[in-house]
């Protein structure tokens, strides 16, 4: 017993001597588990991550999200990935658009492109030829859809639908663009913005 006594702060030399170690025996067993199991929880929480979002994001993890709604209806869920859930416009990140409804590409494409110039002025040529790629790239959705955008370290966009990759834009202009419509200071909705930052 003499080992055992050496390790806990009581010793074993009377009944409530044991029954204080037992009890703290217990209590180290427990937390064991619970630590055993909050490993496994972090690590099943990364296996789970779609591959499009731990192929291109290192150490991924969710920085926050929230429901998108227009009035009284659910759009979609906005779920912002960065590594180690730390949103900073020099990594690679993923923003993630579970739709809850059916919505025509080419709208998406529309509300996009007006959003985007909503931030500063684009010429003619930009917006054509954006909003020609945009219409190209986004399908029509239905309820359960998924539009996944990746923000390269170099400034490419990567967009994939239901875990596909769709296309990509290798112009920086256009990713800071079309990502701050959601994450950008001049967004038009700064309450959703803070959601995805995980500042509210």
């Amino acid at each position: 017993m003499r080992y055992i006594g050496a390790l806990l702060p009581y010793q074993l030399n009377s009944k409530a001597g044991l029954n204080i170690n037992s009890t703290l025996l217990r209590v180290l067993a427990v937390m064991g588990v619970l630590s055993c199991m909050a490993v496994t929880d972090k690590s099943m929480a990364q296996d789970t991550l779609p591959e499009e979002i731990q192929d291109n994001v290192p150490n991924a993890a969710l920085v926050g999200e929230d429901m998108f709604t227009y009035y009284f209806w659910d759009v979609y869920l906005a779920s912002l990935y960065a590594p180690n859930g730390r949103y900073n416009t020099e990594d690679a990140f993923a923003l993630r658009l579970k739709y809850q409804r059916d919505l025509e590409g080419k709208k998406i494409a529309q509300r996009s492109i007006d959003e985007m110039k909503k931030q500063s002025s684009l010429s003619q040529e930009q917006v054509k030829a954006w909003l020609s790629k945009m219409e190209s790239i986004f399908p029509d959705v239905s309820d359960g859809d998924v539009l996944t955008g990746v923000a390269t370290k170099n400034g490419t966009s990567v967009f994939y639908f239901n875990g596909e990759k769709v296309d990509s834009v290798e112009d920086a202009d256009f990713t800071t663009r079309f990502f701050n419509i959601w994450l950008g200071e001049s967004t038009s909705e700064p309450k959703f913005r803070k959601a995805l930052l995980g500042e509210s």
